[in-house]
């Protein structure tokens, strides 16, 4: 493979430390590297540097004849004053990017929903991201640098980007830089792993899971000195060896010592504890959203829900019972209607029609994406916020729960002794982000909403929240575009996806978040005419048939999810079989495989079931 770029002996230091020292790095055609670390160990620095953008101190980036570098960084650099269209394209003929397959992939998977003549500046600042992003990707590139490239993306366009960078070049050419937080994202696309920390960048083979198998031999060969992380990568190494072993099978390493690590690491989450003890808080009765629908009127605006005639029905027939204990993730589009029905959750939305009932001992605590938590505490150190607070916090249940102190759960959260003293003005994005899920939890709820909870945090951060909220008692509902987060804290997911009449329904998915991104792209691809179709359908439904219907869609999830399991447990005994017995590994694969294809079916099926049942 062809060099492209190389970094020498980069030194770069700010006036407080030192960032880097003697750093030299090499980077390939073919190359694909996620780059991860911790906040404000240098990712961005590194990025910034090897892409041209940023100068080190000393040392050189050399980078070969001819070769093109494109960038996209945090910073917004769009002009308000000029359209969509001409920044993603410029002054390009319409024929001349029409006719571009890339151009048209590019603006169906980022821009379909923003008018093309629309100004700059009337967008939101996730709108002007994603143009951003499609300006960069419409260009002919060697090299791609990204900087965050899934904040502020759904996870669709995620899905939509990484599908895009994977067959963008061939597979020996061209190369990748990423710095991310998305930990899917970086399995998904990346097959070189860089680690950033204490001055030096430190490469591994594979995406995120095959970087955690090798930090985790890496902290055993070298005598657990890193005690902490090392504890929180075996606990997300088990999970991720359980839950997605086919993450972990591509690279070429051994890995039966840290297999050995891992062996006596029991289930992240004790669920028969933590259901018993979310009854007790709880009760049998959480929240029922009975037949709830909710039409904001056309005229005023507010978050009070209306009667609304001739207004926009968001939400309609949303039939949920909560159960204590219950760990949910709700998937949606922006716009499909998540904040209308956290918001009926909460009690800050009224239902215009259908009804809602209360456990009497339910108490709902959201952590928004605003601060509003931290604003009466704004000029205060972080040590006054804590001092006013409940002076122990139980983590866990029956023989595992522990009582933590405030400042040992800000320990927890990745807070150290010095940071005690600042102002909680003056701390990062992604420690007051941790500060304010801290006062949430220590408000003792037992009903628990987080409001995409990852932005501004590391990785290492989320396996940290991550690990607190396995030992959470109580019911938990996330809405948050990091896939992984998502999977990794939720046992459940949930859509809301549009009915006939285009106000949203709540689905469950039994295939998960990969369900949901099918079911998102056969609604994208329907024909509107056949949507019209169906509507009379869905409504014919007489009461005999519409039970029949609901029974047979009922009973198609239990069988997907047995056959979703069993497709797990025979991947899982993939791994343990004899590798040389080509004809046997052949053989179960073949199961496999009409396995999933009867799962497929049978989505199919309950898809047109639940389009009728409406």
């Amino acid at each position: 493979m062809a060099h492209l770029l190389g970094a020498e002996a980069l030194h770069l230091e700010y006036p407080t430390r030192v960032v880097f020292d003697a750093v030299t790095l090499g980077i390939e055609e073919g190359d694909r590297i996620g780059i991860v670390g911790r906040n404000g160990d240098g990712k961005s620095s590194l990025l910034g540097m090897l892409a041209g953008t940023k100068e080190p101190d000393s040392g050189r980036v050399t980078v070969r004849g001819g070769t093109r570098i494109g960038v996209l960084d945090q910073a917004d650099t769009l002009p308000d004053d000029i359209t969509i269209g001409a920044a993603v394209v410029g002054d390009m003929a319409e024929h001349e990017w029409a006719g571009d397959a890339r151009v048209r992939d590019v603006i169906e998977g980022l821009l379909t929903d923003l008018p093309w003549d629309a100004q700059i500046g009337s967008l939101s600042g996730g709108q002007r991201r994603r143009v951003s992003l499609a300006k960069l990707l419409t260009g002919d590139w060697d090299v791609i640098a990204l900087d965050e490239p899934t904040n502020h993306l759904d996870v669709e366009a995620i899905t939509w980007l990484a599908g895009h960078l994977k067959k963008r070049w061939p597979a020996n050419a061209g190369a990748l830089l990423v710095v991310t937080h998305d930990r899917w994202f970086l399995d998904e696309v990346c097959t070189e792993t860089w680690e950033v920390h204490d001055r030096i960048v430190e490469p591994f083979e594979g995406g995120y899971a095959a970087y955690i198998l090798q930090r985790v031999e890496r902290d055993r060969m070298a005598a657990a000195t890193e005690a902490k992380r090392q504890n929180l990568a075996r606990k997300e190494l088990a999970w991720l060896r359980r839950g997605a072993p086919a993450r972990t099978s591509k690279p070429k390493f051994r890995i039966d010592a840290a297999n050995e690590l891992i062996a006596d690491v029991p289930e992240i989450r004790d669920k028969v504890s933590l259901q018993s003890l979310a009854v007790s808080r709880l009760g049998k009765d959480v929240v029922d959203l009975l037949d709830v629908g909710v039409t904001y009127p056309s005229t005023g605006s507010g978050t009070q829900a209306g009667s609304g005639t001739g207004g926009k029905t968001v939400l309609k027939d949303v039939e949920w019972r909560i159960a204590p204990g219950e760990r949910t993730g709700i998937l949606g589009v922006n716009g499909a209607g998540k904040s209308t029905l956290l918001g009926l959750i909460s009690g800050t939305v009224e239902p215009t029609e259908g009804r809602i009932k209360r456990g009497k001992t339910v108490q709902v605590r959201t952590l928004t994406q605003r601060l509003d938590e931290l604003l009466p505490h704004w000029n205060d150190p972080v040590r006054v916020v804590i001092s006013g607070l409940r002076t122990s916090y139980t983590l866990g249940a029956g023989s595992k729960a522990q009582d933590l102190t405030p400042g040992q759960l800000l320990e927890r959260l990745g807070f150290s002794s010095a940071q005690l003293s600042t102002p909680v003005k003056d701390l990062s994005g992604g420690q007051q982000r941790r500060l304010q899920l801290l006062l949430v939890l220590l408000d003792q709820p037992n009903v628990l909403i987080l409001d995409e909870p990852t932005n501004d945090m590391d990785t290492d951060m989320l396996a940290a929240i991550e690990d607190l909220l396995d030992s959470w008692s109580g019911t938990l509902l996330v809405v948050s575009h990091d896939r992984y987060f998502l999977e990794r804290v939720t046992d459940q997911q949930y859509a809301i996806l549009p009915g006939p009449d285009g106000a949203g329904r709540l689905r469950h998915l039994p295939g998960g978040v990969d369900e949901y991104l099918r079911l998102r792209q056969r609604v994208e691809s329907a024909p509107a005419t056949s949507t019209a179709a169906s509507a009379p359908a869905a409504s014919g439904l007489d009461g005999a048939a519409l039970r029949a219907a609901q029974k047979e869609a009922a009973a198609l999830e239990r069988r997907i999810q047995k056959l979703t399991q069993q497709v797990d447990a025979a991947k899982h005994a993939l791994a343990d079989h004899d590798q040389s017995d080509y004809a046997g590994l052949g053989e179960r694969m073949k199961a496999i495989t009409a396995q999933e294809a009867e799962i497929e079916e049978l989505e199919l099926r309950w898809f047109e079931l639940t389009e009728q049942i409406g």
